[in-house]
């Protein structure tokens, strides 16, 4: 049953990344800045398999389900600085000078919440008794995942949202305002 569910896992766990974009092209009404969400992302899976290896476990079923789990975990730590990003931006504020005073004003509420979860999930590293595997497995995920998500992702998320608001700025406003200029429908304004 697990090598035939196995090619599924990767469908699942495209879909809820694909999830995750398309909600917050709509929340944030821009294509870059769920892009910058989503490039926190490859600190978690690091990190869950650092733990796996550490751990000498194998990325069963269970560690794949505490890989889904981190998508939401890791983008609500990305969506927490982007948001503050987003706003001091629309005050004025540079692009750079944005990201960082996001990123600094966020760090220890991200920190208090990501290490009380983490906390809060230790007990499945050590589960004993029946079914214990399992426990192991997921807790292992999710506690190394989130470990790694909290300590770089977390200093990384103002650099993807410097990186993707500069390419929205500069070079997609130019495209569409270029395509714009050359008689497009949109130009009928």
């Amino acid at each position: 049953q697990e090598s035939q569910s196995g090619s599924t896992v990767g469908l699942i766990f495209g879909l809820a990344i694909l999830i995750v974009i398309l909600v917050l092209a709509a929340q944030y009404e821009s294509w870059t800045n769920p892009i910058a969400v989503i490039l926190s992302l490859p600190t978690a899976i690091l990190g869950t398999v650092l733990g796996c290896i550490v751990m000498s476990l194998s990325i069963s079923i269970y560690s794949q389900i505490g890989l889904i789990l981190l998508i939401a975990l890791s983008a609500k730590n990305a969506i927490l600085i982007i948001e503050f990003a987003m706003d001091y931006r629309k005050q004025g504020e540079s692009i750079r000078q944005s990201a960082m005073e996001a990123g600094r004003l966020r760090l220890r509420p991200i920190l208090m919440t990501s290490f009380a979860f983490i906390f809060g999930v230790l007990p499945l590293m050590f589960a004993t008794g029946a079914g214990a595997e399992s426990r192991i497995a997921l807790g292992t995920a999710v506690v190394f995942g989130m470990a790694m998500n909290t300590v770089l992702g977390t200093l990384f998320v103002p650099n993807f949202y410097e990186l993707m608001e500069t390419v929205q700025e500069r070079w997609l406003s130019k495209v569409f305002k270029d395509s714009g200029e050359k008689g497009t429908p949109d130009s009928a304004d």
